[in-house]
């Protein structure tokens, strides 16, 4: 049975678990190749899938929803799509910042510059403005819609077996890994890897956490014995690449450099970092039971 189980981030609504396994298996083997590792048969990996629950969603059909400006339409929606601006502006010599903006002035001009600016960002690839906004609100709809956010959580369930050791969460999916780690202490996964990740977004995502933190401080993921938390530096969504000190310090945090397309999975899923990460998962997991 699986003994690693990939679960994935936004925008995947058109693919199935079948697409994202044939993309995320070479990477990930080319991961552990790099630490001189390898997995013994490709049936050691298997993806949790939960895109499809986004797909359809209001406005749509069965398409990309036709979104636009006014759509933005909540303080927290606001509030994150001016953090990714500020951040793109950071990290991508193209992109005019929004410093001079109040995220407390967040008027329809304001929003719209910023999804100009990101659409036309390497984060996202220059992608029309709808499909910035279908990003957003992928997010928000995890953490403000409670059915879809049980809906999402039990396909991890579902994926994880008694040979599961080791648990990767790229984006969103961090998020999904990490809350349904905590309903499952019983599990018994030993190694988190995180690539990408907003776990560290205070107010917007972190504090929206389930469990709810204490004390400025997140609840330790289940029965998990390590926790590999990877980011690149130039990772748009990975807004505090630290979660070292959000989690009583026990995460180790490392950067790597996945080139012009930093928040890719595969990108992530190359670096001999996460080959390390998830090869001590292989090799420990049993051993510290």
């Amino acid at each position: 049975m699986a003994k690693i189980v990939g679960v994935h981030g936004i925008n995947q609504e058109f693919r199935g678990s079948h697409t994202i396994h044939a993309e995320w298996l070479p990477a990930l083997k080319d991961g552990l190749e790099r630490v001189g590792a390898r997995l013994e048969s490709d049936n050691e990996f298997r993806c949790a899938f939960y895109g499809d629950l986004f797909r359809g969603r209001p406005k749509s059909g069965t398409g990309i929803p036709n979104y636009d400006a006014s759509d933005i339409d909540s303080d927290w929606e606001k509030e994150l799509l001016q953090q990714w601006w500020e951040e793109a502006a950071k990290v991508e010599d193209g992109i005019k910042g929004s410093s001079d903006v109040s995220r407390e002035k967040a008027t329809p001009r304001v929003v719209q510059k910023a999804l100009s600016a990101l659409s036309g960002s390497r984060f996202f690839g220059s992608v029309a403005e709808k499909i910035v906004i279908f990003s957003l609100k992928q997010v928000g709809d995890y953490l403000h819609l409670q059915d879809l956010r049980s809906q999402i959580r039990d396909r991890v369930v579902q994926a994880i077996d008694e040979d599961t050791r080791v648990l990767v969460g790229h984006s969103l999916g961090s998020v999904v890994c990490y809350e349904t780690l905590c309903q499952h202490p019983e599990w018994p996964v030993k190694v988190f890897v995180t690539l990408g990740s907003p776990l560290g977004i205070k107010r917007l995502i972190f504090d929206r956490l389930d469990p709810t933190p204490q004390d400025n401080l997140g609840q330790w993921p289940g029965n998990v014995e390590k926790w590999i938390n990877i980011a690149d530096a130039g990772d748009v969504v990975a807004l505090e690449k630290q979660l070292n000190p959000l989690f009583d310090g026990l995460v180790e945090d490392k950067l790597v450099n996945n080139g012009a397309t930093a928040h890719d999975a595969s990108h992530y899923l190359t670096a001999a970092e996460t080959g390390e990460a998830i090869q001590w998962g292989l090799i420990n997991g049993d051993r510290v039971r």
